[in-house]
This record gives C-alpha cells, sequence and structure tokens, in this order.
C-alpha cells in the first residue's frame, strides 16, 4: 500500500484543518518544501499536495509551492485544491505535479472532468470524493449535496476514473480513526478501483489495517505532524 504523506496549504504555509474548517487551523511549518524533503528522506515517494487556499477561491493559488516540491524533490505530487479550468490544470502540470485530483469540477463541471480524462488519461486524473455523512461535499467542504458517494464513484469509474481519494469530513483531523465501513463499501462496490483512503488516521495500527484491507494507499497528515506516528513507521510499511 502507498503511504501519501499531506501537505495542506494556506498562505503558502503548511497547515492542517479540522473537519475541513478554515477557523480551525493549525500551522506547523512555514516552509513546505522542508516537510517535503523530510518525507523523501524517510523513503516515501507519493506527497497529496492541497491548496486550500484555492480549495475556497475555485483558482489554483499556490503553484509556486508544487513548483518548488516537484523541482527540488522526486515525490509523485497530487495536487489538488482550486483546480476548475483549463488553465488551472495546464499550469498544474507544467509546475510538476504528476496527477491531480478533482471533487469539486466533478460535481459542478463534470462535462469539463470527462474532458480531461479524455485528453490526459485516468492515470493523470483522480477522482476526490469527500463525503459527510455518505454524501458528497465540495468546495473545501463548504458546500454540501444530496448525492450519494458510492453512486457518485460508480458513475465516474463508468468514464474511466481508475483512481479515487475519499474522505470522511467527520473524521477528518480528529485523529478519531478513518471510515473503514466508507472504504469496505467502495471496495465491495468497485473491486478494480484503486481507492486512496483519507482522513481520521490516528495511529499506525489504523495504517496497518487499511493495509490490510488491500487498498492503493492512505492519505496521513496530522497523525505525522502531531507525532502519533513516526516516518520511519509509515516507510516500513510503504516499502513492504
Amino acid at each position: 500500500m502507498h503511504i501519501i504523506p499531506a501537505i495542506d496549504l494556506i498562505d503558502g504555509k503548511a497547515v492542517r484543518l479540522t473537519q475541513g474548517d478554515y477557523n480551525q487551523k493549525k500551522e506547523y511549518n512555514a516552509r513546505p518544501l522542508d516537510v517535503a524533503m523530510q518525507f523523501e528522506d524517510a523513503g516515501l515517494t507519493r506527497l497529496h499536495l492541497v491548496d486550500l487556499d484555492g480549495a475556497k477561491a475555485k483558482r489554483v493559488i499556490n503553484w509556486k509551492v508544487l513548483e518548488l516540491i516537484a523541482t527540488k524533490t522526486g515525490l509523485h505530487v497530487d495536487f489538488g485544491g482550486g483546480v476548475q479550468s483549463d488553465d488551472d490544470l495546464r499550469v498544474v502540470f507544467e509546475c510538476g505535479a504528476k496527477q491531480i485530483t478533482g471533487g469539486s469540477i466533478a460535481v459542478k463541471q463534470p462535462d469539463v472532468l470527462e474532458r480531461w480524462l479524455t485528453q490526459y488519461g485516468p492515470e493523470a486524473i483522480i477522482l476526490g470524493a469527500d463525503a459527510k455523512n455518505e454524501k458528497i461535499a465540495v468546495s473545501g467542504w463548504e458546500e454540501g449535496t444530496d448525492v450519494w458517494v458510492y453512486d457518485f464513484v460508480q458513475q465516474w469509474v463508468e468514464k474511466s476514473v481508475k483512481y479515487v481519494i475519499s474522505t470522511d469530513v467527520a473524521k477528518d483531523g480528529l485523529l478519531q480513526g478513518p471510515s473503514f465501513e466508507l472504504y469496505r463499501n467502495l471496495q465491495d462496490q468497485l473491486p478494480d478501483l484503486n481507492i486512496i483512503a483519507s482522513g481520521g488516521v490516528s495511529n499506525m495500527a489504523d495504517v496497518e489495517t487499511l493495509a490490510d484491507m488491500g487498498l492503493f494507499g492512505v492519505i496521513v497528515g496530522k497523525a505525522i505532524y502531531e507525532g502519533r506516528v513516526t516516518l520511519k513507521e509509515l516507510s516500513a510499511i510503504h516499502n513492504a
């Protein structure tokens, strides 16, 4: 299973929110590149980079941080937050992202995401399926919908999506464990999908349970920054 550490960006700095609430922000490092280099030095190979300013502004804001990390490390970066237009997408790929995560756009401009899947291929696009009470949440989780997460993901798999990052918003940033049931349900319904779990990881037992489930990957954020798991422990699972 791929261990994918996360860096969330506000004002170019590495932060974490609790349950997607911009008012519950904690800054961890003013130099995200240093954080990314620590991940790479520990043997991790991927990075989930989220532009929280961009998610709010509905356009990419922190592209310079992406460019710096992609230039100075060899990490496979997937980038999300504010990728809403062809120009956003072009900038993100030109700055070195290997994949983009499209969440809000999949709900609000599905024709655009469908065109990107055709143009760039399913290896370049990750579907963002963030859920609150099993219903899709968009725009940095500030907006809810009535769309069931399972129906939503199924619909996009039929349009050639191969990768999905799914976050249970109710779990994110609380360090109380991931939504195992959400991922089991997705696996049962879509066994060939590359599912990346996100949100709630609090200790190595959580990571090991997700690995035993056979998921493609898990995103780990706050648990790293709060010292609940070590990069050495994560690297051992990543390289197993």
